[in-house]
């Protein structure tokens, strides 16, 4: 077998996982965070430099001390000397961790106590600002090496959040693969079997309970139509039997008659007539079960009306007696299906009726949408029996005595499947079935 082989890129690039995905997200996020620290770190560092202003007075050349000071006053603090200064509380305001005062005036023959001069104003201003040429690059020294440090730390922690990411995406996801390789194996095997997930009522466990629905109803389905493609090739099998077995009799009969034939003829054609209602009602179940064509509003009392007329021989054949309660009722469907379903519950009543019975036949609106009720009497039917009624080819009663293909009620239930409604059917403690077919209202605005 050809195998294609992948480029370049496919051996290079890792599988894009979802746990790879997961892991990717969790240190995008925390990178996000930590660089929005970092700029406010940065921020509060290089963007934060005080500035003075013209009401706030600082030691310049403006800022000269008046008058002299005591020497006892004084006292030596390195190389410097520390003097008492008494400044007016209201020329006081406070900065942060500092007090800001201002000192005006000029500066006159003060002397230290070890009779040095004191320093002028130019000196004064000029010492500052050699002062603040050394410190000013070392600040900002440091405040780069603590950036720098910040950064290398932040892209440590990145890396760490990204493995730790990993490794509890892996241990959430870790249900995920249990259930991709059950599916496998149920897909692969048999539909028997289900996953069975164990644990917390979260997503993952709610995905292996859709996945368990979905192989029961693919098993019922399955078995289903394992069943119909047998019961249908037997209902099919056994008229051509029949007639096969006729005409091999009347061929070897050497006294067969031209009567004799035409009457071998009108059997023939009436099981082939038979033969051609079957295979329409499995056309039609299997049309049905495919989906409907172009949904319309319809008037469900008006289809009634329509079944009725076309049940009308059979009813007066049989002396049936209809009790019809017909209102109007809009439902959104396929026309053409919403009649075959009509027509199939009527007839399906008047074939499994006694004889002088009645049909009761309803339609009305109700809070869940348009319903039609069909109701007659008959043979009395196990409550369990019911939905076996509602499957392909099954017939209550001896088979002599059984009418019709099996067919009917189970294209009633394709076509409300199709349609959405709901079937409600309950047997009569006297004999005799009662079904209520529920459609959905049509949407606002298609009436």
């Amino acid at each position: 077998m050809h195998h294609p082989r992948l480029g370049p890129a496919r051996w290079l690039l890792p599988r894009r996982t979802a746990r790879l995905r997961l892991t990717v997200l969790y240190g995008a996020a925390f990178l996000a965070c930590g660089v929005a620290v970092l700029g406010v770190v940065a921020y509060l560092l290089f963007g934060t430099t005080h500035q003075p202003t013209a009401s706030q007075p600082t030691s310049s050349a403006s800022a000269t001390l008046r008058g002299r000071v005591p020497a006892a006053d004084v006292r030596p603090a390195g190389p410097y000397d520390i003097v008492p200064v008494h400044i007016p509380v209201a020329d006081v305001r406070r900065s942060g961790r500092y007090d800001l005062f201002g000192i005006s005036g000029p500066v006159t023959a003060a002397k230290q106590a070890h009779h040095q001069p004191v320093l002028t104003a130019a000196q004064f201003a000029k010492l500052q600002a050699e002062l603040r040429a050394k410190a000013d690059p070392q600040v900002t020294y440091d405040k780069r090496e603590i950036l720098i440090i910040c950064a290398i730390a932040l892209a440590a922690i990145t890396m760490a959040a990204a493995s730790i990411g990993w490794i509890i995406a892996g241990r959430v996801l870790r249900p995920l693969s249990t259930i991709t390789a059950a599916a496998r194996r149920i897909a692969a095997s048999s539909l028997h079997e289900r996953l069975g997930l164990h644990g917390p009522d979260d997503e993952l466990k709610e995905l292996a309970d859709t996945l368990d629905d979905l192989f029961a109803r693919l098993e019922a389905s399955f078995d289903a139509q394992r069943r119909f493609a047998a019961n249908a090739s037997h209902e099919l099998r056994t008229p051509v039997t029949r007639e096969r077995t006729l005409l091999q009799v009347t061929l070897a009969d050497p006294a067969s008659t031209a009567g004799t034939w035409q009457a071998v003829s009108r059997e023939l054609l009436a099981s082939n007539a038979e033969q051609e209602r079957l295979i329409e009602a499995l056309l039609t179940l299997a049309g049905s079960e495919g989906g409907t064509g172009e949904r319309e509003p319809v008037n469900l009392a008006a289809v009634a009306g329509e079944g009725l007329a076309a049940a009308r021989p059979a009813i007066g054949r049989l002396g049936l007696h209809v009790d019809a309660d017909i209102q109007p009722a809009i439902l959104d469907g396929d026309p053409r299906l919403v009649q075959r379903l009509v027509n199939n519950l009527i007839d399906n009543a008047v074939q499994h009726n006694i004889p002088g019975g009645k049909i009761q036949i309803s339609t009305r609106t109700s809070d869940a949408g348009a319903v039609l009720s069909v109701t007659n009497p008959g043979q009395v039917i196990a409550p369990a029996e019911v939905d076996r009624l509602f499957q392909p080819f099954q017939r209550l009663g001896p088979r002599p005595a059984r009418h019709g293909h099996g067919l009917g009620l189970s294209i009633v239930r394709a076509i409300a499947t199709a349609h959405g409604a709901t079937i409600g059917a309950c047997a009569l403690p006297s004999g005799g079935l009662s079904v209520d077919v529920t459609f959905l209202p049509p949407p606002p605005g298609a009436r």
